[in-house]
């Protein structure tokens, strides 16, 4: 990099290292969200005297703000968001590598279609197993 490279843009980067690490960014997206909800259940249910929430709750239940109405909104809303995630990634997974191991060339070409689509989904070490796959079975773009 002390060539004068410039570096790549941030944004870039985000992009490429969100796309790199899909499945862990929608775990902890899912389990943050869970995390949330559970600690506005601890609150708003008899649960808050368990002595885990009342640590939680005396951190959270500040006298000029009371965070746990910000979890009861933001906390379900984040797990369904990171459900989703988490469902879409393994989804498109599963559908890849079902696809990936066919010996076919005309099956491969029946899903060469849903094979780019599911890529958006998925990592780019995948998209090179892809061309790899395609270069084995000999198929033109």
């Amino acid at each position: 990099m002390g060539d004068g490279e410039p570096k790549e843009p941030l944004d870039r980067r985000l992009r490429h290292g969100m796309r790199v690490h899909r499945a862990a960014v929608s775990v902890v997206v899912f389990v943050v969200g869970v995390f949330l909800s559970v600690l506005a259940i601890g609150f708003f249910t008899p649960l808050s005297s368990l002595s885990v929430f009342v640590t939680f709750n005396a951190v959270t239940n500040q006298p000029n703000a009371n965070y746990n109405l910000v979890f009861v909104i933001v906390g379900p809303i984040v797990a369904i968001l990171g459900a989703y995630l988490v469902g879409a990634y393994y989804y498109a997974r599963r559908k890849f590598e079902h696809l990936m191991v066919t010996k076919s060339k005309a099956e491969f070409l029946r899903n060469i279609p849903e094979l780019e689509e599911i890529l958006w989904d998925l990592t780019p070490n995948d998209e090179s197993r892809y061309e790899t796959k395609r270069a084995e079975l000999r198929v033109r773009r």
